[in-house]
This record gives structure tokens, sequence and C-alpha cells, in this order.
């Protein structure tokens, strides 16, 4: 088994602290920034960042679906990460400064791949498919942080 990662990032034009206070906010924010490939979202403790204890489907492909119970911390100044209780994967978001008003986020998530043949597909094409996952949630985060 290879780890597999996926990594997308985006400047946005809001102050880091807002974005990392949108992006910890999941019993608000969170859940209306996510696009079609979430279902049944739910946070089960906490809701805002360090503590909180989300439940989400991922539907990463027509036959591929994830049952995700995400624990959040924060390691670190602008730094969210999300273990899976259900499976190896981890996603981490870091939001830095990036000029005057201005945000990068970089959101990577990582897992342990299968191994084969079906591995080998997995780490091919699992993370462009992520990666456009990432993507349209930092389109949504984006607008909803610089209205």
């Amino acid at each position: 088994m290879a780890q597999v990662e996926a990594t997308t990032e985006r400047i946005v034009a809001a102050d880091a602290e807002t974005v990392f206070d949108a992006l910890a906010d999941y019993s608000g924010t969170r859940e209306r920034v996510l696009p079609e490939q979430y279902s049944e979202y739910e946070v089960r403790e906490g809701g805002d960042g360090e503590g909180t204890l989300v439940h989400w489907k991922l539907q990463a492909t027509s036959k591929r679906v994830r049952d995700c119970l995400l624990e959040v911390t924060e390691p670190s100044d602008g730094e969210l990460v999300e273990k899976d209780r259900n499976s190896s994967m981890v996603t981490t978001w870091r939001v830095t400064p990036a000029g005057e008003g201005r945000s990068r986020v970089v959101v990577t998530t990582t897992w342990q791949g299968a191994g084969g043949i079906g591995g080998f597909f997995e780490r091919t094409f699992a993370p462009k498919g992520l990666a456009r996952i990432h993507d349209a949630v930092l389109a949504r985060l984006a607008a909803e942080v610089e209205k």
C-alpha cells in the first residue's frame, strides 16, 4: 500500500483570519461551501475548529462513496487537520497571509492507497478527482468570504 496525496491551493481575497474562521465554522459556513459530492453532513460534537467531530459522505466517483467521521484539531495557527476515524484519510487545511487583504489556502488530503493494479489506478486518478472536489470547495469558500 502506498500513500496517495491530493493537494489544491487558491488565493482568496480576504484576510487569513476571516478565511480560517470560515473554514473552522463547521456548524455554519463549512456546510454551505461543500459541493454536491458531499451528503449527510452532521456536526456531532463541537462545531468550531478544535474538538469538532463531523460526519459526511463523500462521493468521489459514481461508484466510490466514503463514509467519513472526522476529528478536527488545530495543531498550529492557521492549520486545521481532519482525521477520519473510518479510514487512513487525513485532510490538512493551511491558511496563510498572501499580501494585503489576501490569503493562500492550501488543502492536502493523504491516505493509504490499495496495492496492485487497483492501487495503480487509485494513485493515478484519485488525486485529480479529489483535487477537483477541493477546488470546488475553495471556490465556494472564496465566494462566501469575499462578499
